[in-house]
């Protein structure tokens, strides 16, 4: 299954540059971060679900890395680069080992079947 996205030959070339440095840097700093970390949790403050996902996470003594971007009253045009980039329309954007998971119920689903502990390895597993 391939994502739609607009060809580049589809974009004007007198818009191409914005369109390709559009926030950027937020998308960036989620790429290095996925990098930097196994697991990466990526929220918004006053949202329940990224919460939820750090404490099953925790409950289960894996470590991850939480970005924090703004809240329901800022930062939404930050956020929509993010969910351009990805494709996934909510948060919490959950990935491990650099592949995006889901949200909150998907990677409980995941801790659940011990789905999760299985990629990253013996040593979460046996938390």
């Amino acid at each position: 299954m391939s994502r739609h996205i607009l060809p580049e030959d589809r974009i004007h070339p007198s818009i191409r540059e914005k369109v390709a440095n559009n926030h950027r840097d937020i998308v960036e700093e989620v790429q290095a971060a996925i990098a930097a970390h196994d697991v990466v949790i990526v929220g918004m403050s006053q949202n329940p679900h990224p919460r939820r996902a750090r404490k099953a996470l925790k409950a289960k003594g894996i470590e991850f890395k939480y970005l924090e971007y703004g809240s329901y009253l800022n930062t939404w045009r930050r956020r929509t680069a993010l969910k351009m980039w990805t494709g996934w329309p909510t948060f919490p954007m959950v990935f491990v080992k650099g592949v995006l998971i889901g949200g909150a119920d998907n990677l409980e689903k995941q801790l659940e079947s011990g789905e999760l502990q299985k990629q990253l390895g013996s040593a979460s597993a046996s938390k």
